[in-house]
């Protein structure tokens, strides 16, 4: 009996979750957000026969939809999974010419890289003890003033009393 070829086009995809990496200290560390983040970037994935491990590109913004979370909640757990071992940032993210932005890649140390023999990755999140977390890549802000300029700022008259009770 050959295979059912009419339910391949519906093309379900999964992910394993492994029981010795989610009974690992540094998974029990990880927020419970940074613990529903790591299966998405584990579904873009593409397996080993295409292995594009590495190059996992996953934005914050497509996280916190997906999680249903903020932005804010979305970035500190992919910093989590950073400091823990479970991701490592292969490329940053950058802005091109153009105005296309492009988001960071990620490796998934659990899996191996596409460019080696070793089938398990380096697995870094076995190393990790309590107060030795590894380092995050943050993204780097380029505004020196630290955010948006206002372009119409609204002027507020303060009033101050003085402690004698005079106006």
């Amino acid at each position: 009996m050959g295979r059912d070829k009419r339910n391949e086009a519906k093309g379900e995809h999964f992910t394993k979750m492994v029981r010795t990496t989610m009974e690992s200290e540094a998974w029990r560390a990880l927020s419970p957000t940074a613990q529903a983040l790591y299966p998405w970037l584990k579904l873009e994935w593409s397996g080993p026969n295409s292995n594009n491990n590495g190059k996992i590109r996953l934005s914050v913004r497509q996280a916190a939809q997906r999680l249903g979370v903020g932005i804010n909640a979305a970035a500190r757990a992919f910093h989590a999974l950073q400091a823990k071992g479970f991701i490592v940032v292969a490329e940053h993210a950058s802005l091109g010419v153009e105005g296309h932005a492009t988001s960071p890649a990620y490796e998934l140390t659990e899996i191996g890289l596409a460019h080696t023999d070793k089938l398990g990755g380096r697995r870094l999140y076995r190393d990790w003890k309590p107060g030795a977390d590894f380092p995050v890549h943050k993204a780097v802000v380029h505004n020196p003033e630290g955010g948006r300029k206002k372009k119409n700022p609204v002027l507020r008259l303060v009033t101050t009393r003085h402690q004698n009770g005079d106006a």
